[in-house]
């Protein structure tokens, strides 16, 4: 919030007037008093002292009628207010801030239903389950949250399993889920693209209506630039033909931005560039602003901020740079509607903030593309990369020297490649047959699949908490998870029964403002302690 700076001399200035509460200028009080968010705030000076001070409450009254001079106000602060008032418009939502898609599941539907009834945002984890389990969770989504518009579904880009990609993109259409996250796109797809245009109508004034919103998280410009731009005329012409589109729809895609709300991934858990926050968000920004002016939009782009999100300080940094809203995922895998074991959970619990490290990823594993992870307690990076520089040197498992052949076999997969891959085919067969069609003609390729088979199953040891494979655990984490430890140790949220993910939403944006006002008496000149910058985690439920 803005300062409103008042006249400071002594023939105009107003004079505040203390009806129980004195101005604070220094130590203690001065800490409680910047925690009063939601209270205007007095800034005052006086003759007797040299520093600025601050109060709540009293009267004020003409110049020259007491001895505190108003040299400003600081309205009251709402951490509803830290982001873009249109986010919560559009997205029917109390306060800016998304519980982020973690893959697999892990981000569950118990706790997209928690975070959407405490007028928050969330997103289910549909990256890696079949279509048919999407589908279930959409069905209970829809059932426990009717009349709500602020949950929603992701599509996670699958370039090595493209029909998959698409039967998703067709059943969140078919059920009408309202928000769609697009994610680990690296260009636009005609799944993509079909989510953001199907539907598309124009009201009596003139103004495009979209059935669902679109979101997109990327860690590039280049890629946000494909979502902030309306799809491409080739992309819309292929779905029309192939009649995906009508050619109504096409048309008004060409007038909007494929994604209304882009999530700037920075240092995150997951598929990241690893890019920080401080220097990708005002970059996003800019483009944005380029990109709006120059398709003449009739209505923002807004832009949020995602990645290395663990703190109150680290959200309130977020809100200063601009960000619209914010999205968490690593913390959340802690929460107690995480789908993550609990012998998952407390390796997070374990974790510092350089407890982390980059691991190939299951669904681009062919691609080279790396996703970050939990390194404390597992050997899944180290094994991971290991098998992925197998793969780029070697043609075929066969192609592998026998002594490393028989070490993978026996410690890791803990069983015969040829084993692997029949229930890897098994798989294959039902989910998209194609790739086990290459396998059988390409060995390289198979060797990818069961080297795939690892990384997948990985994660699933983690979410079932397979305890005989804790040291083959792959769990997406970035360095917010170590900072979010530090905050909340030895503190309310320190137990993990008290770590439910509306207590760590409302925790961070609690701190987020306290912070933030804190921020601003330190802008209009008045000394704040450090105690002020310090946010405990407490029962905000």
């Amino acid at each position: 919030m803005s300062t409103e700076v008042l006249p400071r001399t002594r023939s105009t200035a107003l004079t505040w007037n203390p009806d129980g509460e004195s101005a604070v200028f220094a130590g203690a009080g001065m800490v409680e008093l910047a925690a009063r968010i939601r209270e205007p705030v007095y800034i005052v000076t006086t003759d007797h002292r040299p520093e600025i001070g601050v109060a709540v409450g009293g009267t004020v009254t003409a110049p020259g009628t007491g001895p505190y001079r108003v040299a400003g106000l600081l309205p009251p602060l709402h951490p509803e207010w830290l982001g873009d008032r249109s986010f919560g418009e559009t997205h029917g939502a109390r306060f800016p801030y998304i519980a982020g898609e973690m893959a697999n599941g892990i981000a569950t539907t118990t706790m997209v239903i928690a975070i959407a009834r405490a007028e928050m945002m969330g997103f289910f984890g549909a990256a890696g389950l079949a279509p048919a389990r999407v589908a279930d969770a959409v069905a209970e989504l829809g059932a426990a949250l009717p009349d709500r518009s602020n949950w929603g579904v992701n599509l996670i880009h699958s370039p090595a399993e493209p029909a998959t990609e698409e039967a998703v993109a067709d059943l969140l259409l078919a059920h009408h889920v309202p928000a769609v996250s697009l994610s680990a796109f690296m260009d636009l797809t005609p799944a993509a693209v079909r989510v953001a245009a199907s539907g598309l109508t124009q009201d009596a004034q003139g103004r495009i209506r979209r059935p669902r919103n679109v979101f997109a998280k990327v860690s590039r410009p280049e890629v946000a630039a494909h979502f902030m731009a309306p799809a491409p005329a080739e992309l819309l012409r292929g779905l029309v033909d192939r009649g995906r589109l009508s050619s109504a729809e096409a048309d008004l895609a060409t007038r909007v931005p494929v994604a209304e709300d882009i999530t700037v991934e920075a240092d995150s858990g997951g598929h990241t560039d690893n890019r920080p926050l401080t220097a990708m968000l005002p970059v996003i920004l800019a483009l944005r602003d380029t990109l709006a002016r120059r398709h003449g939009y009739d209505r923002p782009i807004r832009v949020g901020a995602a990645g290395g999100l663990g703190t109150p300080g680290s959200v309130a940094a977020a809100f200063a740079l601009g960000a619209a809203y914010v999205l968490t995922g690593s913390i959340n895998q802690s929460a107690v509607e995480s789908g993550l074991s609990t012998e998952g959970k407390q390796m997070l619990a374990d974790a510092g903030v350089a407890d982390v490290a980059m691991a190939p990823a299951a669904d681009m594993f062919e691609m080279g593309v790396k996703l970050q992870v939990l390194r404390r307690g597992t050997m899944f990076p180290l094994r991971a990369e290991q098998l992925y520089r197998i793969y780029s040197n070697h043609t075929s498992w066969a192609a592998v020297p026998e002594r490393i052949r028989a070490k993978i076999e026996k410690t890791w997969f803990r069983t015969s490649f040829e084993q692997v891959w029949a229930d890897t085919r098994t798989f294959w067969l039902t989910r998209e047959p194609d790739q086990v069609a290459r396998a059988e003609r390409d060995d390289q390729h198979r060797m990818a699949l069961v080297f795939r088979w690892y990384l997948g199953m990985s994660s699933r040891w983690a979410i079932e908490g397979e305890s005989t494979r804790r040291g083959d655990y792959q769990i997406w984490c970035g360095p917010a998870m170590g900072a979010f430890n530090q905050w909340t140790e030895d503190g309310f949220l320190a137990d993990p029964v008290n770590r439910s993910v509306v207590q760590i939403a409302r925790n961070l944006l609690e701190g987020a403002a306290a912070i933030t006002r804190a921020q601003q008496l330190r802008s209009c000149g008045v000394a704040v302690p450090e105690g002020a910058f310090a946010f405990a985690p407490r029962d905000l439920c």
